[in-house]
Parts: C-alpha cells; sequence; structure tokens
C-alpha cells in the first residue's frame, strides 16, 4: 500500500492519498476474490419439490373464491373469472402430474445412489 509520508495542507493531496489507498486495497481484495474463486466449493442442489400440491391448491383456492362469490351474490363477471381459474388449473395440473411422474428419472441421472421404495 502507497502511503504520503510528508504531511500536506492541500485537501487535493489527502484525496489522492485516499485514491491511492483505496486502489491497494482493491487490489488486496481482487487477489482474494481470485483464491475464492479457484477454490473447491460444494455443489449446492436445486429443490424438486413435488408441483402437484400446488396444483391443486390454486384450483381449490378458485373453487372456494367460487362458493363464496356465489353465496355472497357477487357479480357474475367475478363468477366466471373463477370458473376461467379452476378451468385453467386443469392443464396446469396435468403438466405438474407428469413433471412429478419424471421426478424420479431425474433424480436418479443426478443422485446414482438414490432409491425410491415401490410398494404394490
Amino acid at each position: 500500500m502507497t502511503t504520503v509520508t510528508r504531511p500536506h495542507r492541500n485537501a487535493c493531496c489527502s484525496v489522492r492519498r485516499i485514491a491511492i489507498d483505496r486502489r491497494a486495497a482493491r487490489r488486496e481484495d481482487q487477489l482474494c476474490y481470485k483464491v475464492e474463486v479457484t477454490s473447491e466449493k460444494p455443489r449446492i442442489e436445486p429443490l424438486d419439490p413435488p408441483m402437484v400440491p400446488f396444483a391443486v391448491g390454486g384450483m381449490a383456492a378458485f373453487a372456494v373464491a367460487w362458493v363464496i362469490v356465489l353465496l355472497a351474490d357477487g357479480p357474475t363477471d367475478w363468477l366466471r373469472i373463477c370458473v376461467a381459474g379452476f378451468l385453467c388449473g386443469i392443464p396446469g395440473l396435468l403438466t405438474m402430474l407428469r413433471h412429478d411422474r419424471n421426478r424420479r428419472r431425474r433424480r436418479a441421472l443426478s443422485h446414482p445412489d438414490f432409491r425410491v421404495n415401490e410398494t404394490p
């Protein structure tokens, strides 16, 4: 780190000294950063939760909203929105069923020691 040894009365010189100190500190940080990047780090696995409960939960929320709007004698547009949300959830549910079915294959590829106990 480079520092100025004699005192300066000029404010410009003290700003220059601070800039030199910052550059030296930045170089030290870059060296530490390079060491951290090249070091061995554990691999963090992404979450792969079952997705069917989310799809069923969304469909159930629209069904409950439909019942509430129906009992409260709400606007017909709201009823249509609830029905549309429930019906749009059906393709989502089918997609999530397929996604969850393929989870076992994906896990077998990423974790060879992973086994699912199948019950007949």
